[in-house]
């Protein structure tokens, strides 16, 4: 099962701004650089909106992490074909 967090690059390390639960430590990562910041704005989304979001799709995250939910990692290569 997978997890994000974020973080900040700084001084060539990775700063986390949250700590992970449930990670052992000398976990294996992989960190992926965006190409540049998500601009809400652009697509017509204002902060309250975007802190609105974010809390309502909180409620989710258990469920969504949990590993029952693996099966849906790679669902396109495992659904039947007609």
């Amino acid at each position: 099962m997978s997890k994000n967090v974020e973080g900040i690059y700084r001084s060539g390390k990775v700063e986390l701004l949250e700590t992970p639960s449930d990670v052992p430590e000398d976990t294996r990562v992989t960190v992926t650089f965006p190409d540049s910041k998500l601009d809400l704005r652009e697509r017509g989304i204002d902060e309250a909106q975007a802190a609105d979001l974010r809390a309502r799709l909180r409620t989710f995250v258990e469920e969504w992490e949990s590993p029952e939910m693996d099966i849906y990692d790679n669902y396109d290569s495992i659904k039947p074909r007609p």
